[in-house]
């Protein structure tokens, strides 16, 4: 039976109605979005992305009291990050980012560094926090954008976000978040930290499929901004230029309704069950794992040694083990699902203190269990074992 710790890459498994969403839109609805004839199915693909539209912007704190018109749907962060980027950043603009971004952030951005754009990248320290201060040296100096995880998807660790914001709102620097982390977990109100955007994702916390996201316009950010793709979108097909109108301007082709579907089931759980409930439960699985882990003979762990200030997400080295070996011996023993490598953020490795080698992630989530955590544990304890022969495996 899998034992299933990885939920930072994506939560698993889904709440029911879930999956039952987005079987009964292809079975009994199935119509494309603006598409149709305005018949009773048309109509019901519309209200489903509407209603949608309001509930993450009521979520998120949207802007003119959570308009959904500033809700665009992406296929996850990563698009919606580079529409963000790509969109408002020029040639000869700087953007300023920290050294704990995902390859979301920081490939654009060398993309738009090459073209021209100054790119600075404030480093974070060893528990991978942002130090507001060096943040608000750096744009005593002008700066275009700054863009920032609200936590770490390699130790967990939580930015404070107020104080960033408050930064960027007297330097007038527009403030971009990556709350692929922390939407579904943490509060967030777009509005009030006046964010430029705010890029989502569906399938972690949110309790989403694969396929979904978007991003929480502030609405004269979204009007600076270019579309990254142009084409049909179901409004003012006479025209031959992409709409200026919200959401048409970042919404060309057909959505991914099937997961939309599935997102508003899960946003719908999630106001069930509760934000505060859920948080609740993963600190406690985390804060018992993390409790264990820090008694492992021969353990390397990154980030923050307290569950306070960070999210149940633990990266770790065990002594004479290569992480690859490592994540295959509990699979292959324990049916325990893990993540080894680089996590697709480098310069996370890099501040952390464990680049080149990499890591095994550990990320506990709400459908875990208790007896679960002490068999990963209990696992990780026999493997760290002097009696336990070495394994090796090279790269």
């Amino acid at each position: 039976m899998a034992i299933y710790l990885n939920n930072a890459a994506t939560t698993w498994p889904k709440p029911e109605p879930v999956a039952r969403a987005m079987y009964d839109f292809l079975i009994s609805g199935g119509a494309n979005l603006a598409r149709g004839s305005a018949a009773r199915r048309d109509l019901k693909t519309f209200n489903l992305v509407g209603d949608l539209r309001e509930r993450v912007a009521t979520l998120f704190g949207g802007y003119e009291g959570g308009d959904p018109r500033y809700v665009t749907f992406t296929s996850g962060v990563t698009e919606a990050l580079n529409i963000v980027l790509k969109g408002y950043l020029r040639p000869g603009m700087r953007a300023v980012t920290t050294s704990m971004e995902h390859n979301s952030v920081i490939r654009p951005l060398r993309r738009l560094e090459a073209q021209g754009m100054e790119l600075t990248i404030l480093r974070c320290d060893g528990k991978g926090r942002l130090d507001p201060l060096v943040l608000k040296r750096r744009l005593e100096e002008p700066a275009d954008l700054f863009v920032l995880a609200g936590a770490s998807n390699l130790c967990g660790a939580i930015q404070d976000l107020e104080a960033v914001a408050e930064i960027c709102r007297e330097r007038k620097v527009p403030l971009v978040v990556d709350a692929a982390q922390t939407a579904g977990l943490l509060p967030h109100d777009a509005e009030s930290l006046n964010l430029a955007a705010l890029c989502f994702t569906g399938h972690k916390a949110l309790q989403g499929p694969q396929g979904t996201g978007g991003i929480v316009w502030r609405p004269d950010f979204a009007q600076k901004c270019l579309p990254l793709v142009e084409g049909g979108t179901g409004s003012r097909s006479h025209e031959e230029h992409q709409p200026d109108v919200l959401p048409d301007k970042f919404e060309s082709g057909t959505p991914n309704l099937p997961g939309l579907a599935g997102l508003g089931a899960a946003l719908e759980w999630l106001e069930t069950e509760g934000i505060d409930k859920v948080r609740r439960r993963e600190e406690s699985l985390g804060e018992r794992l993390l409790e264990g882990l820090k008694e492992l003979p021969g353990v390397s762990l990154y980030g923050s040694s307290e569950m306070e200030g960070r999210l149940p997400v633990f990266t770790l080295n065990l002594k004479n083990f290569d992480n690859d070996a490592l994540a295959c011996e509990l699979a292959r023993r324990w049916g325990i699902e893990t993540r080894p490598g680089i996590h697709c953020a480098p310069l996370a490795h890099q501040t952390l203190g464990s680049f080149p080698q990499g890591a095994l992630r550990l990320s506990p989530g709400y459908f875990n269990t208790e007896e679960e955590i002490e068999v990963c544990l209990e696992a990780l304890r026999e493997l760290a074992s002097p009696k336990t022969a070495t394994l090796r495996s090279g790269r």
